[in-house]
């Protein structure tokens, strides 16, 4: 460690600050959330997919795109902007890796058009 490197860890009021937030609040084990959701999330990593219509029916059912976006508006007024809300979904990437494996099982191992579903 050189000085610069030495100084700046001893010395930055950012480091002192997350030095004094660990002795108030000391660690924590991880979100209750995790804690529950953990066997949902590896059994979707884990599912492998095997059939035609399987592939099929998850491509139909998880969209490409998030589609709770809105708009609420009355006249030329916007009066709500909704923001897309998939990503506080907890087990979005694993529903998005889901879909993607069904995609590549549809386009590489079965031959087809996939096209439809991007």
């Amino acid at each position: 460690m050189n000085l610069v490197q030495h100084t700046f860890a001893t010395l930055h009021p950012s480091l002192w600050l997350a030095r004094i937030q660990r002795a108030i609040f000391p660690v924590t084990i991880s979100k209750p959330s995790k804690i529950v959701l953990s066997p949902v999330r590896t059994w979707l990593d884990g599912m492998a997919i095997k059939d035609r219509a399987f592939a099929h029916r998850i491509c139909k059912m998880i969209p490409s795109q998030c589609p709770f976006e809105r708009e609420v508006s009355l006249g030329k007024y916007t009066l709500i902007k909704i923001p897309p809300l998939c990503k506080l979904n907890p087990v979005y990437n694993e529903l998005i890796a889901l879909r993607f494996r069904a995609i590549c099982y549809l386009a590489d191992t079965c031959g087809e058009d996939v096209s439809i579903y991007c």
